[in-house]
Formats: structure tokens, sequence, C-alpha cells
């Protein structure tokens, strides 16, 4: 029996940590899927408001500000457009948060047989760093095709999501769903190091019961996503930009998109027509996104971790301590 219940004590079985998670993963998206699209069209705009002279002749919208932009999307677009790319988004958030909390777990579990086990801040850092990597490039054609989506106008260039699969892959094969690839997990692999490093170490003293309504994992989720996420925003910049390189580059919101060739010529290109702010165009609505996304997710993700191990160790104490069926007694 004893043994039994030292198994009630773990962080969780595998299956758990999926579901949660996912679970964690769909309610985040679903909440800041506005600012989502706000971001795109923000960080796909390549014009430069403060020369006027770039935006002669501009075909498409030029947007400014994150709330601006909003009103502008609603009313050109209707407000369903505030939710384009949401689909594959929902799909990529699910499968994203389920492999991204298995990954770091695991990773977590493997570092603990090393001869020597490294700092605690390290080990978050490596299980972060590979559980971005691992759930980026699993999920990554997802996030492409949320990007096209969220960056369609009024006139739509895929009529849906299985359309746009098939056009992609007839007209730039199956590495058409991974351009800019490299990006991502540039960006990735110091932002997962560096929010869950911040992460535990906030949660040491902000999660569980130190702030009213266990708000602590909320709170430490938000700090932590927005020290990240500024230190690595123009690789997030630049992998938007190639994501929408190809043959529809000019049919988009933004007409007018460079091609760009690569991660580095790209972010030299953006630096060289405009200027060190092009870098971090939407970082504003990307702090504003991340912050509740990062929230929302690590609070719904410890709070339906936490009530499926309860769930299961209220079953398990019940066979523990009442291990005979009723039909036992039939006799």
């Amino acid at each position: 029996m004893s043994a039994a219940i030292e198994r009630l004590k773990d962080e969780g079985t595998r299956q758990q940590v999926i579901v949660a998670g996912g679970v964690a993963g769909l309610v985040s998206r679903f909440c800041i899927a506005p600012l989502d699209v706000v971001k795109i069209r923000l960080q796909l705009q390549p014009h430069s408001l403060s020369d006027p002279l770039s935006c002669d002749g501009i075909k498409g919208p030029i947007y400014k500000g994150v709330f601006s932009t909003l009103r502008a999307i609603a009313r050109q677009e209707g407000i369903p457009a505030l939710w384009k790319g949401n689909i594959p988004a929902e799909l990529m958030y699910v499968c994203y948060g389920g492999i991204q909390f298995v990954a770091y777990r695991s990773i977590t579990q493997a570092q603990s047989y090393l001869p020597t086990r490294p700092p605690p801040s390290v080990e978050s850092f490596l299980s972060g760093a590979g559980a971005g990597a691992a759930a980026t490039t699993v999920t990554y054609p997802l996030d492409l095709l949320r990007t096209r989506f969220a960056a369609q106008g009024s006139d739509r260039i895929y009529k849906g999501l299985f359309g746009a699969v098939l056009d992609i892959n007839r007209h730039e094969g199956p590495m058409g769903f991974f351009r800019g690839v490299s990006a991502a997990v540039g960006q990735i692999v110091p932002y997962m190091g560096l929010f869950f490093m911040s992460y535990e170490t906030l949660h040491q003293y902000m999660g569980g019961k130190t702030l009213p309504f266990g708000s602590g994992d909320a709170t430490a989720g938000v700090f932590a996503s927005v020290f990240a996420k500024t230190a690595v925003f123009p690789l997030d910049l630049v992998r938007k930009r190639l994501q929408v390189q190809g043959p529809t580059r000019t049919r988009y919101i933004h007409t007018n998109i460079p091609e760009y060739r690569g991660v580095i010529r790209g972010l030299a290109m953006i630096w060289r027509r405009e200027g060190y702010r092009g870098w971090y165009r939407g970082l504003t609505v990307s702090l504003l996104k991340a912050a509740p996304a990062s929230a929302v997710t690590m609070w719904t993700y410890e709070r339906v971790l936490h009530a499926l191990i309860n769930t299961d160790h209220d079953d398990e104490l019940w066979e523990i301590y009442n291990p005979y069926d009723d039909d036992d007694y039939d006799d």
C-alpha cells in the first residue's frame, strides 16, 4: 500500500501532461487570436511610417498602432477577419503545447541521470530549449499556414486549409511548408530556454499560494514571457516575412513585401531599408499578446494537470482502501 501511495506523489503521467499542455494551448490561442493577426500584419508591413516616401504607391493598408489596426481590420474585412488563420493556429497550439511539456519533462528527467546534475537554472534552460526546438519543428507547417491565412486580405489566396496544403505542395513542394524554419528554431531555442529558466525562478517565489487564487503561476509566466520575447524578437519578425515568400508573395494584404533569401540576409536587408526599428516592428502588440498568452497557458496547464492528478489520486486511493468490488460480497 505504501508503494502505491508513493506513486501518487509524482508530477503527473505522460498522458496527463499531454492533455494539460494541449488544453492550455487551445484556450490560450483562442483568447489572443485577434492580437496575433494584428502582430502578423504589422510585422509584414515593410514600409516605414517615419519615411513618407516609402509609403508612396502602396496599394495595401498602412497600419499605425495596435488598436487602430484592430479597428481597421474589423472595419475593412469584418470582425471574423480577426480570427483569420485560427484553425491551423488552434491545431498548432494543441500539438505544440502537448509536445512542449512532454519534451520539457522528459529532458528534465533525463538530466537527472547525468553523473553531475546541472544547476537548476541551467537545467531549466536546457530543458526549455530542447522542448521548444522539438515542438517548433514538428508543428512548423501549421505555423506557416497560420501566417499566410492571417496575411490574406479581402481577396483570398487560399479557399480553405485543405486547399492551401494542396496548393503549397503543388507549387512549392514539401519544403515550401518549412520556409523560415531556421529562424524559428534559432528563435525558439533561446526563447524557450530563457522563458522556462525565468519561469522556474520566479515560480519559486510567486507560484502556488504565494499570491491569491493561484495567480503566482500567471504572474511568473507574464514576466518570463516579456523578458524572453524581447530578446529574440528580430528572429520572429524575419521568420514571418520568410513564411510568405514564394509565388504568392505579392498577393497578400501587403503587396510590397520584398524578397528575402535567408535569415541573415533578411535581417540585413530590413536593417538597411527600415533601420533598427524595422527589426522591432510589432513588438508592442507581440508583448501584449505574449503576456496574456503565457499567463493563460501556464495557469491553465497547472490547473488542468492538478485536476487530472487529483482525479486519478482519488480513484487510486479508492482502490487502495477499497480493494473489493461489490460483486465480491454477492456470494
